[in-house]
């Protein structure tokens, strides 16, 4: 784990620095890191976005504890990761076991609030995997179906075309990360879910 500790120092940086208090946390891989507007379009409901490159569910669930230190109460957390362990060779079940641990540690800290999981999008670059994602999704959604306050978040069947294949509109040159066009889906899907966000300020 220890090619994080730059993301995670730049983190613990940018919670230092914050001249508010968050109330809705964006937690996860390098999809969050690269949303530029994240905060800006979220901006009423007092956001942070801890995305960090490369992040893994298993990086997420070991850096949580010291991420998350400073950061006393929050309202809710959306989470996006679980490609890239997929893409290191984690078996299915591995990526949803850390998730559970993830989602425990957040109850232990922060107790009932809501917890929402995107799903693991479609990406043009790693469908050779598109078995293994599409069955951690499955086992991710009957997950947060455990819980009242867990919420799933499905954007993979959005990001398919009429044959079943990610759209090519949606991604940048690379295949794997998303374009402004894929962004504003997500925005769309997220602003669709008004269970998962806290009160406004």
């Amino acid at each position: 784990m220890f090619w994080y500790h730059q993301d995670i120092e730049r983190l613990e940086k940018e919670i230092a620095e914050l001249e508010y208090h968050p109330k809705l946390v964006f937690y996860g891989s390098s999809t969050f890191t690269l949303w530029d507007e994240l905060t800006t379009v979220f901006k009423e409901y007092n956001p942070v976005n801890l995305g960090f490159g490369g992040s893994t569910l298993a990086a997420c669930t070991w850096f949580f504890d010291r991420v998350f230190k400073d950061i006393k109460d929050i309202d809710a957390i959306v989470i996006y990761a679980g490609e890239n362990d997929l893409g290191n060779g984690r078996h299915p079940e591995e990526v949803v076991l850390y998730l559970e641990n993830l989602l425990a540690k957040i109850r232990a800290k922060y107790g009932n609030i809501p917890c929402s999981c995107i799903s693991i999008k479609p990406t043009i670059n790693r469908w050779h995997l598109s078995e293994s994602i599409h069955y951690t999704n499955s086992n991710i959604k009957m997950l947060m179906f455990k819980d009242l306050n867990f919420h799933y978040v499905n954007i993979y069947d959005l990001m398919l075309d009429e044959s079943g294949n990610p759209k090519g509109e949606y991604f940048i040159e690379d295949g794997l990360h998303l374009n402004e066009a894929g962004y504003e889906l997500w925005l769309t899907v997220l602003n669709q879910h008004p269970e998962i966000f806290p009160p406004k300020k």
